[in-house]
């Protein structure tokens, strides 16, 4: 994913919300962690879970 830096204001650009939706897209289990320094959203993780049924492992 190419790097990309994000000044936060008073709302969110329309860019900044797509990256955060597309991270959220699809998501079951997991997290979307967002990175902040100096009032710019400089990161953006994900982090997915696969939960396994517990009766058929």
């Amino acid at each position: 994913m190419a790097k990309q830096e994000f000044e936060l204001g008073e709302a969110l650009s329309e860019q900044t919300l797509q990256w955060i939706l597309r991270n959220l897209e699809g998501l079951k289990y997991g997290t979307v962690q967002i990175t902040v320094h100096q009032g710019k959203i400089v990161q953006i993780d994900r982090t997915e879970k696969i939960r396994f049924d517990k009766t058929n492992s």
